[in-house]
């Protein structure tokens, strides 16, 4: 709760070194790689004796042509393996989804015109228009003309709502 802000030079200047501490540390691991594989092969594969005669480094041919093989062999057997497991892998994560079913996602409403559907169900191809107005006949209104009365004094059109009212009242 109350802590200091630290500055902005301050945290690129710690982010800085940080970043130098992890560099120097890869480097070194690089190195320490390096030197340990050098002890494996040291180890494993001694240097050749190449003194003697032509038929002792003919033998010794043979037999590093011999491991050659060998480890091939192991190599192409391992790969295979793997890819069988890959490939049985695969089959259980088909399995799994069929067990679980695909989850449809929830349906959205969309406005679409008639049109826009047919074109969707039927593809580009198939030009059917639903316009359905464009079907129908043309019919022409008949204007019917109504008799308008002259408009008079509106004091007179009062007085006739107002005898009507009376008309109502008494009945």
């Amino acid at each position: 709760p109350n802590r200091k802000k630290m500055t902005s030079s301050r945290r690129h200047h710690l982010k800085s070194v940080i970043l130098q501490i992890a560099l120097s540390w890869l480097e070194q691991e690089k190195k320490d790689n390096i030197v340990a594989k050098e002890a494996y092969m040291a180890e494993r594969c001694p240097p050749p004796e190449l003194s003697g005669d032509q038929a002792a480094l003919m033998e010794f041919c043979k037999k590093l042509q011999a491991a050659i093989d060998k480890i091939d062999e192991e190599r192409y057997d391992a790969e295979s393996k793997v890819q069988k497991a890959d490939k049985e892998i695969e089959d259980l994560k088909i399995k799994v989804v069929d067990l679980i079913g695909v989850k449809k996602p929830a349906l959205k409403k969309v406005r679409m015109s008639a049109d826009s559907m047919l074109q969707a169900l039927l593809g580009s191809k198939h030009k059917v228009t639903m316009d359905l107005r464009s079907n129908l006949k043309q019919v022409k209104k008949e204007v019917k003309e109504e008799p308008t009365e002259a408009v008079g004094d509106w004091r007179k059109n009062i007085e006739d709502k107002a005898d009507r009212k009376k008309m109502f009242e008494t009945s």
